[in-house]
């Protein structure tokens, strides 16, 4: 299943009232969203099994193919929503999918610093629909903008694996701003070789010019 163009709110509240309240709100908006009512049933989701793997689990590849954002109750029976963030900022799940944290008052220090923590925000509850939504829809564009950049990157990083040794000592020269004639000094190969190799460089790594070559480079970098 390829959820790369279906970006996803996920409510995780242990209050049944909550959940269906805020996935009509998101449906006004035209947003799709999954609900859970404990974080260890979110978990089980992201992990595609509901089998416990304590800190060694992984997310299922396939939900990283999708943008989204997090819907986070910070009190909740069993696994608190501040356990759950835990574990999604050391698996890097909290950057791919920002986190929203639903709270009351008295929960409002314990938000704030969740957010300097690396949580996208906080709404203390009764919250304004309007400017929650809105916040949703901000954490939906950044999530999207860095899938997009992921896939940017992984791209590139399958166009340097079909690179040769020989062909990656050239291009790191290139990116350098040598010449033709001192790359072949340096590897002690021919000019003509390295024209080679930079025609086969350019081409696999899909530029038309050292310039071009050295920006996605520092892409990667």
């Amino acid at each position: 299943m390829n959820f790369t163009d279906t970006p996803t709110v996920f409510i995780v509240d242990d209050d049944a009232s909550v959940r269906e309240g805020m996935a009509w709100l998101l449906r006004t908006r035209r947003l799709l969203s999954e609900s859970f009512d404990s974080a260890e049933a979110f978990l089980a989701m992201l992990q595609g099994y509901g089998q416990d793997k304590g800190d060694a689990w992984q997310p299922d590849p396939t939900r990283l193919q999708q943008s989204g954002c997090i819907l986070l109750d910070v009190r909740m029976p069993g696994m608190s929503g501040l356990a759950l963030f835990e574990q999604l900022l050391a698996k890097g799940m909290a950057q791919a999918w920002p986190v929203i944290f639903l709270t009351g008052h008295a929960d409002v220090p314990t938000a704030v610093d969740s957010v300097k923590r690396g949580a996208f925000d906080f709404c203390e509850k009764p919250f304004s629909d309007n400017a929650l939504v809105d916040r949703v829809e901000q954490a939906l564009a950044l999530s999207q903008a860095l899938l997009v950049a992921r896939q940017t990157q992984q791209r590139l990083q399958a166009r340097l694996l079909e690179l040769t040794e020989r062909e990656r000592d050239v291009m790191r020269l290139v990116v350098e701003g040598l010449p033709n004639k001192l790359i072949a000094d340096q590897l002690d190969i021919s000019v003509r070789t390295v024209e080679v190799h930079r025609a086969r460089v350019f081409d696999k790594m899909e530029v038309k010019s050292a310039v071009e070559l050295a920006n996605l480079m520092r892409q990667l970098a």
